[in-house]
């Protein structure tokens, strides 16, 4: 093996950025969780309508190299 093919290799990250939708209305934000990490589904304020409501993840946006991020409550 060449070392040019270990210098050039690419490193995955460990987090992803996730579009979170509200199954009430339809509000969408976006949130950072782990690559390897489940599907998230979190209850979560909705302006839109003003009270809690269940978010699930829609799709993945984009990876992130994330060194501090809050994790969804």
């Amino acid at each position: 093996m060449f070392l040019t093919n270990v210098l050039l290799k690419k490193v995955k990250s460990k987090h992803t950025m996730v579009l979170m939708e509200s199954m009430v209305s339809g509000h969408k934000y976006n949130v950072f969780r782990e690559r390897l990490a489940d599907k998230l589904e979190l209850v979560h304020f909705d302006p839109w309508i003003g009270q809690m409501s269940v978010y699930k993840e829609r799709k993945k946006i984009r990876s992130a190299n994330v060194k501090r991020f809050t994790e969804p409550k």
